[in-house]
Protein backbone atom coordinates (compact mmCIF):
# COMPACT_ATOMS: atom_id res chain seq x y z
CA UNK A 1 0.00 0.00 0.00
CA UNK A 2 1.24 3.33 -0.69
CA UNK A 3 1.25 6.98 1.09
CA UNK A 4 -2.08 7.33 -1.08
CA UNK A 5 -3.76 4.26 0.48
CA UNK A 6 -4.07 2.93 -3.10
CA UNK A 7 -2.04 -0.01 -4.27
CA UNK A 8 0.68 1.93 -6.43
CA UNK A 9 4.19 2.03 -5.20
CA UNK A 10 7.47 3.98 -6.30
CA UNK A 11 10.47 2.18 -5.83
CA UNK A 12 13.88 4.07 -6.40
CA UNK A 13 16.54 2.20 -7.85
CA UNK A 14 20.51 2.45 -7.29
CA UNK A 15 23.56 1.59 -9.32
CA UNK A 16 26.36 2.47 -6.85
CA UNK A 17 29.54 3.85 -8.60
CA UNK A 18 32.57 6.40 -7.52
CA UNK A 19 32.48 8.75 -10.41
CA UNK A 20 28.51 8.36 -11.53
CA UNK A 21 26.06 6.62 -9.59
CA UNK A 22 22.84 5.96 -11.63
CA UNK A 23 19.14 6.35 -10.12
CA UNK A 24 15.95 5.33 -11.49
CA UNK A 25 12.73 6.05 -10.19
CA UNK A 26 9.43 4.01 -11.18
CA UNK A 27 6.02 3.05 -10.13
CA UNK A 28 4.77 0.28 -9.80
CA UNK A 29 0.31 0.02 -10.06
CA UNK A 30 -0.98 -3.27 -10.05
CA UNK A 31 1.19 -5.23 -12.75
CA UNK A 32 2.08 -1.93 -14.54
CA UNK A 33 5.34 -0.02 -14.44
CA UNK A 34 5.31 3.63 -15.05
CA UNK A 35 8.66 6.09 -15.52
CA UNK A 36 8.89 8.53 -13.51
CA UNK A 37 12.76 9.73 -12.99
CA UNK A 38 16.04 8.68 -13.76
CA UNK A 39 19.86 10.18 -14.18
CA UNK A 40 22.86 10.18 -12.45
CA UNK A 41 25.00 11.86 -9.57
CA UNK A 42 28.32 12.91 -10.66
CA UNK A 43 31.23 13.14 -8.50
CA UNK A 44 34.10 14.79 -9.36
CA UNK A 45 37.43 13.15 -9.87
CA UNK A 46 39.78 15.90 -8.52
CA UNK A 47 37.54 15.81 -5.42
CA UNK A 48 39.37 13.58 -2.02
CA UNK A 49 37.17 10.40 -1.32
CA UNK A 50 35.33 11.75 1.65
CA UNK A 51 34.03 14.43 -0.38
CA UNK A 52 32.92 12.14 -3.24
CA UNK A 53 31.16 10.27 -0.81
CA UNK A 54 29.41 13.36 0.61
CA UNK A 55 28.16 13.85 -2.97
CA UNK A 56 26.61 10.93 -3.07
CA UNK A 57 25.21 11.03 0.15
CA UNK A 58 23.97 14.45 -0.22
CA UNK A 59 22.63 13.97 -4.21
CA UNK A 60 20.45 10.47 -2.90
CA UNK A 61 19.00 12.22 0.25
CA UNK A 62 17.63 15.09 -2.14
CA UNK A 63 16.51 12.59 -4.48
CA UNK A 64 14.57 10.63 -1.32
CA UNK A 65 12.94 14.01 -0.47
CA UNK A 66 11.93 14.97 -3.82
CA UNK A 67 10.47 12.09 -5.01
CA UNK A 68 9.53 10.18 -1.25
CA UNK A 69 10.03 6.76 -3.20
CA UNK A 70 8.10 3.80 -0.93
CA UNK A 71 10.60 1.43 -1.92
CA UNK A 72 14.59 1.15 -2.41
CA UNK A 73 16.80 -1.77 -4.09
CA UNK A 74 20.72 -1.36 -5.13
CA UNK A 75 22.83 -3.09 -7.05
CA UNK A 76 25.41 -5.93 -5.01
CA UNK A 77 29.33 -4.91 -6.25
CA UNK A 78 31.80 -8.36 -6.54
CA UNK A 79 35.08 -8.07 -6.34
CA UNK A 80 36.20 -7.38 -9.96
CA UNK A 81 39.89 -7.78 -10.92
CA UNK A 82 41.40 -4.67 -9.34
CA UNK A 83 41.13 -5.34 -5.51
CA UNK A 84 41.54 -1.52 -4.97
CA UNK A 85 38.49 -0.62 -7.53
CA UNK A 86 36.59 -2.79 -5.53
CA UNK A 87 37.19 -1.17 -2.10
CA UNK A 88 36.19 2.48 -3.56
CA UNK A 89 32.72 1.04 -5.24
CA UNK A 90 32.19 -0.68 -2.03
CA UNK A 91 32.50 2.57 -0.33
CA UNK A 92 30.59 4.36 -2.40
CA UNK A 93 27.98 1.79 -2.61
CA UNK A 94 28.18 2.08 1.32
CA UNK A 95 27.38 5.86 1.01
CA UNK A 96 24.46 5.34 -1.06
CA UNK A 97 22.58 3.04 1.12
CA UNK A 98 23.22 5.23 4.36
CA UNK A 99 21.63 7.91 2.48
CA UNK A 100 18.69 6.06 1.62
CA UNK A 101 18.79 4.36 5.27
CA UNK A 102 19.17 7.97 6.64
CA UNK A 103 16.12 8.58 4.71
CA UNK A 104 14.31 6.02 6.14
CA UNK A 105 13.82 3.72 3.27
CA UNK A 106 14.34 0.14 3.60
CA UNK A 107 17.03 -1.78 0.96
CA UNK A 108 16.42 -4.61 -0.92
CA UNK A 109 19.73 -5.82 -2.71
CA UNK A 110 20.00 -7.60 -5.95
CA UNK A 111 23.17 -8.91 -8.07
CA UNK A 112 23.73 -7.78 -11.42
CA UNK A 113 22.72 -11.33 -12.29
CA UNK A 114 19.56 -11.08 -10.83
CA UNK A 115 18.86 -7.48 -12.23
CA UNK A 116 19.21 -9.18 -15.48
CA UNK A 117 17.86 -12.09 -15.30
CA UNK A 118 14.62 -10.12 -14.25
CA UNK A 119 14.67 -7.20 -16.81
CA UNK A 120 16.40 -9.54 -19.76
CA UNK A 121 15.89 -13.11 -18.98
CA UNK A 122 19.64 -14.08 -19.76
CA UNK A 123 21.77 -13.51 -16.16
CA UNK A 124 24.88 -12.34 -19.31
CA UNK A 125 22.93 -10.09 -20.60
CA UNK A 126 25.11 -6.83 -22.00
CA UNK A 127 24.89 -3.43 -21.17
CA UNK A 128 22.84 -2.81 -25.00
CA UNK A 129 20.32 -5.41 -23.86
CA UNK A 130 19.66 -4.12 -20.41
CA UNK A 131 18.68 -0.77 -21.89
CA UNK A 132 16.92 -1.95 -24.73
CA UNK A 133 15.09 -4.04 -22.59
CA UNK A 134 14.49 -1.21 -20.10
CA UNK A 135 13.46 1.18 -23.11
CA UNK A 136 10.96 -1.71 -23.89
CA UNK A 137 9.19 -2.25 -20.09
CA UNK A 138 9.19 1.78 -19.44
CA UNK A 139 7.80 2.73 -23.12
CA UNK A 140 10.81 5.20 -22.90
CA UNK A 141 11.38 6.88 -25.95
CA UNK A 142 14.80 6.40 -26.58
CA UNK A 143 17.08 4.40 -24.69
CA UNK A 144 17.93 5.47 -21.23
CA UNK A 145 22.35 6.02 -20.23
CA UNK A 146 23.65 3.14 -18.97
CA UNK A 147 24.47 4.21 -15.66
CA UNK A 148 20.41 5.36 -15.19
CA UNK A 149 19.51 1.77 -17.26
CA UNK A 150 21.35 -0.32 -14.57
CA UNK A 151 19.71 1.68 -11.99
CA UNK A 152 15.88 1.66 -13.54
CA UNK A 153 16.50 -2.48 -14.33
CA UNK A 154 17.34 -2.79 -10.69
CA UNK A 155 13.89 -1.19 -9.50
CA UNK A 156 12.11 -3.38 -12.09
CA UNK A 157 13.95 -6.63 -10.62
CA UNK A 158 12.40 -5.41 -7.30
CA UNK A 159 9.14 -4.34 -8.82
CA UNK A 160 8.96 -8.13 -9.95
CA UNK A 161 8.83 -10.00 -6.92
CA UNK A 162 11.63 -9.55 -5.62
CA UNK A 163 12.52 -8.41 -2.09
CA UNK A 164 16.21 -8.46 -1.96
CA UNK A 165 19.59 -10.80 -2.01
CA UNK A 166 18.31 -14.55 -0.53
CA UNK A 167 14.11 -13.05 -0.50
CA UNK A 168 13.16 -14.80 -4.23
CA UNK A 169 13.51 -18.09 -2.93
CA UNK A 170 13.17 -20.91 -0.06
CA UNK A 171 16.72 -22.31 -1.61
CA UNK A 172 20.27 -21.53 -2.39
CA UNK A 173 20.47 -19.54 -5.61
CA UNK A 174 22.84 -20.92 -8.77
CA UNK A 175 23.73 -20.00 -11.84
CA UNK A 176 22.84 -22.86 -14.63
CA UNK A 177 23.57 -21.67 -18.49
CA UNK A 178 23.05 -17.89 -17.71
CA UNK A 179 20.00 -18.51 -15.39
CA UNK A 180 19.30 -17.37 -12.32
CA UNK A 181 17.66 -20.76 -10.62
CA UNK A 182 16.57 -21.95 -6.85
CA UNK A 183 18.07 -25.35 -6.05
CA UNK A 184 21.00 -27.75 -7.22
Amino acid sequence: MSRDGGTSLRILGIDPGLRVTGFGLIEKAGQRLSYLASGCIRTLREDSLPARLGTIHRGLHELVARHQPDQSAVEIIFVNVNPQSTLLLGQARGAAIAALVASGLEVAEYTALQVKQAVVGNGHADKLQVQHMVRRLLSLPSDPSPDAADALACAIAHAHGGQGLGRWSSGPLHVRKGRLVVGK
